[in-house]
């Protein structure tokens, strides 16, 4: 059977593979692909190629370079990434390809590109500073844990209280560790033990697992939380190989939950044999001076003399002060009626009358003699001022100006005496007897003026 050819639709591979772009790019929305990253390669025009695998396929993609200058870190082979694309045919070659305009770090690569930023922004901040770190107390009698109440962590710190110094008393926050709402409750905690303000010393932790389980602890919500704290924090989360941000920002890092309790707590068994020794030496101490005291009394008492002695010496010496002080009021007295008697004799023979009369006709010829200076050095002032006023006006510069001079300055201020301070183009002003005018210079010439 022939099938006529007017009937047939017949395409060229160029429209054969245009159709299919467009079908593909019309029907298929923007996806979402996680993959590995082979065959990457970066031509001189900024774009990128690569393969998008897994264990069973593969893709061609491409990223154009005003999508890929978004991408915050450097793909490379065997990258685990997680692209936006859609779905589209390079027409030339008719392959399937995916054009990707997103691309993020899958999984733990992700998460541990995270942590180093998160990480390198607090430590430019400050928050990792030493001079930020508190101290931590001497002697804890009240310490605060933030953790799961049913975790390892929890039990591995009251087993070591107990074993080390039973009497610190322990107030448990409870908060999830793990898990979406970990660092708000962790956060919040933080902040509880904060506003409660009983506690001397604050455990923040967990046991250990993986980057994920202890990603709460990363979180940037729970460093500042810790930075914030008025009460020192020893952070205990994981083993002893794993670091978080709250490991950095505390004042105190643990490798371990039960580490911290050590940490915070003393050796109660050791402090026990401390004072057994303190009460041994406090007793060869007493009986020391015991001794001493002993010997000393028996001393004094070889010494001390009878009371009435003491007293009878006393009262003799107080008597011969008595007799001193009298006599030495007495002759003073004497020495002060004398000075009296002679300011009387003087002051009768001097009268205060006489000396007032003699001083008002002095001053009444001084107030005369001031008043004829201040008149004629009044006269003399006024005529040089008058002198000098008309010598200003005769040599004052407005004065030629008046005449049809003026006076060219430079932008600085300068005064312009010769050609060979300007230069064509300089912009200059030029003061006249009534104003300012400004000009530019056009050119200047040495010949002399007709």
């Amino acid at each position: 059977m022939q099938h006529d050819s007017s009937e047939r639709q017949i395409f060229s591979i160029s429209e054969l593979n245009r159709t299919v772009r467009q079908l593909l790019e019309t029907h298929l929305p923007l996806l979402w692909v996680e993959g590995e990253i082979s065959n990457f390669a970066r031509p001189a025009s900024g774009h990128w190629y690569l393969t998008l695998k897994d264990s069973q396929a593969q893709v061609r993609c491409a990223m154009f370079r005003n999508s890929n200058m978004r991408v915050n870190f450097k793909p490379a082979n065997g990258t685990q990434v997680l692209v936006r694309c859609r779905v589209g045919l390079y027409e030339g070659r008719g392959d399937y390809q995916l054009i990707i305009e997103h691309m993020e770090e899958a999984g733990f690569g992700a998460l541990q590109r995270q942590f180093e930023m998160l990480k390198q922004q607090l430590a430019n901040e400050g928050l990792f500073a030493p001079e930020h770190k508190q101290p931590m107390p001497t002697a804890v009698k009240h310490l605060a844990v933030v953790t799961s109440p049913t975790g390892a962590a929890i039990k591995d710190i009251l087993s070591v209280l107990k074993r080390r110094f039973p009497s610190i008393k322990v107030s448990i926050f409870p908060t999830a560790v793990q898990g979406e709402q970990a660092a708000g409750q962790i956060a919040s905690a933080i902040e509880s033990v904060n506003q409660l303000s009983q506690c001397d010393a604050m455990i923040v932790g967990r046991g250990g697992g993986s980057l994920e389980d202890l990603w709460p602890f990363n979180e940037e919500r729970v460093a500042r939380a810790i930075h914030a704290s008025r009460i020192p924090v020893i952070s205990a989360v994981g083993h002893e190989v794993d670091f978080t941000i709250a490991d950095f920002v505390a004042d105190l890092r643990a490798p371990t939950p039960s580490a911290a309790a050590e940490l915070i707590s003393p050796d109660g068994e050791e402090m026990q044999s401390q004072f057994m020794g303190f009460e041994i030496l406090l007793a060869d101490a007493l009986k020391r001076k015991t001794t001493e005291l002993s010997q000393r009394v028996d001393s004094l008492k070889k010494r001390l003399r009878h009371p009435g002695h003491k007293l009878q010496e006393q009262a003799q010496h107080l008597d011969h002060l008595d007799i001193r002080l009298r006599r030495a009021l007495n002759s003073q007295l004497q020495t002060q009626r004398q000075k009296i008697d002679a300011l009387h004799s003087k002051l009768a023979r001097v009268h205060p009358g006489k000396a007032i009369d003699s001083y008002h006709q002095l001053l009444d010829r001084y107030i005369k003699q001031m008043s004829r200076s201040v008149k004629q050095q009044l006269q003399i002032k006024q005529s040089q001022t008058a002198q000098a006023m008309h010598l200003l006006d005769t040599v004052s510069p407005l004065k030629t100006l008046g005449r049809g001079y003026s006076i060219i300055r430079d932008s600085q201020g300068g005064v312009i005496k010769t050609i060979a301070g300007v230069t064509p183009g300089d912009s200059l002003k030029s003061q006249v007897a009534d104003g300012a005018i400004y000009f530019t210079v056009d050119k200047t010439s040495n010949e002399e003026l007709q």
